[in-house]
């Protein structure tokens, strides 16, 4: 229970480090990536709760605008920093040693911007044209589902810094048995929500997006960083968002 703990104070912006039950020692948090889809239920839950309650006040397209800000601010903006921070890293980067000194800067460049700009506007447009229903239902498969791929890249790749040289100063360990386990369990059972089994189809999506990024991360720098498991989650998410568009023009509910 305490990395699960630790992942929600580590994953989200809520307050809870000054509860005396959430006081935990550094390494707990050695395991939060383990927990990352644990905590999607509740940032999915806060989601979906925005947009439908902003849908019953304001026109649909407000509130999509509330439910992803809603997310941002639940988060902190945590990996939508590390998505600018990836693209300015692997954008503008020359070799290894230069994108993992960009990354780290935290000054944000073009590719950081141009590429925060082009995701929230695809993210828009996907949720647009879901039915407030349906999308709110999507939101609570897509969050935990896709917190679960990309956090299986510790399993794939080292580190790419040294714990000394992490932003976080903290570097994931691999799952055991009864952490893979719980992960399996949030990220995959959301599944069941789902309007029509053809739509599991969509689950291509995010899969061909992990095995891409996580072959170009290998190319490029022999490893992850904590900005590209944050960019790997979002893209992920997306391409998932994706897939529901085309599986909801072919098999309508």
């Amino acid at each position: 229970m305490k990395q699960i703990a630790a992942a929600f104070i580590f994953f989200t912006r809520l307050p809870f480090h000054r509860w005396k039950v959430f006081n935990l020692l550094p390494d707990y948090f050695r395991d939060v990536i383990n927990y990352w889809a644990v905590t999607g239920w509740l940032t999915a839950g806060v989601m979906s709760g925005a947009l439908w309650l902003s849908a019953q006040v304001f026109p649909y397209a407000v509130a999509v605008v509330l439910a992803l800000l809603s997310r941002v601010l639940l988060t902190g903006a945590l990996h939508e920093d590390g998505l600018a921070d990836f693209l300015d890293g692997f954008g503008g980067g020359r070799d290894r040693d230069n994108i993992l000194s960009i990354m780290k800067d935290s000054h944000i460049g073009t590719y950081g911007v141009i590429g925060l700009v082009f995701y929230f506007l695809l993210f828009y447009f996907l949720l647009l044209h879901l039915p407030p229903t349906i999308a709110c239902t999507v939101i609570l498969i897509a969050d935990p589902l896709c917190k679960l791929i990309s956090s299986q890249i510790i399993r794939l790749l080292p580190y790419a810094r040294t714990e000394e040289s992490s932003k976080s100063k903290v570097v994931y360990s691999k799952p055991a048995a009864g952490a893979s386990l719980i992960a399996c369990t949030f990220g995959l059972l959301p599944l069941m929500l789902i309007p029509r089994m053809e739509w599991l189809a969509a689950l291509l999506f995010p899969v061909l997006m992990f095995l891409f990024l996580t072959a170009f991360m290998k190319r490029k720098i022999n490893g992850y960083t904590g900005d590209c498991c944050g960019a790997l989650f979002l893209l992920c998410e997306l391409s998932f968002y994706a897939g529901i568009i085309i599986c909801y023009k072919f098999f309508p509910v």
